[in-house]
């Protein structure tokens, strides 16, 4: 069996960030042969499963309507090793960006929620780190 093909979902909901940032994180994933899949702020309500193209999973039918505004980017890797998370971490720093962007890996659980109930997730989860 073959390597599965490595996959970031990203959201880009950072206004303060502008394009040059998104290029050179952009641009980080595709050197290291990473598909990028841009998650729209309509698909917030449907869960990330589906999202990742995982088998099972169907899209929802109250898609976009009353999507909650996310205002940070969110980074979700699919089918990453414990060294690609390093080296892709490494690689956006070295390059300047997702800084303060929320990442996660994609795992059985949080595959089963919406995209917007794993941004909020991370977001406790990083506020606790912050010390809030």
């Amino acid at each position: 069996m073959g390597k599965l093909q490595e996959s970031v979902l990203y959201y880009h909901g950072n206004e303060e960030k502008g394009e040059r940032e998104v290029r050179l994180l952009k641009s980080v994933l595709i050197r290291m042969g990473v598909r990028i899949k841009n998650i729209r702020p309509e698909q917030t309500k449907e869960l990330v499963g589906y999202l990742a193209g995982l088998p099972g999973f169907m899209e929802q039918e109250q898609k976009g309507e009353g999507a909650p505004a996310i205002h940070q980017d969110i980074l979700v890797m699919q089918n990453f090793t414990s060294a690609r998370i390093d080296a892709l971490l490494l690689g956006l720093r070295k390059a300047g960006g997702a800084k303060g962007d929320l990442k996660a890996v994609l795992t059985p659980q949080n595959a089963q929620w919406t995209f917007y109930h794993l941004y909020e997730e991370l977001l406790e989860e990083h506020e606790k780190l912050a010390g809030k």
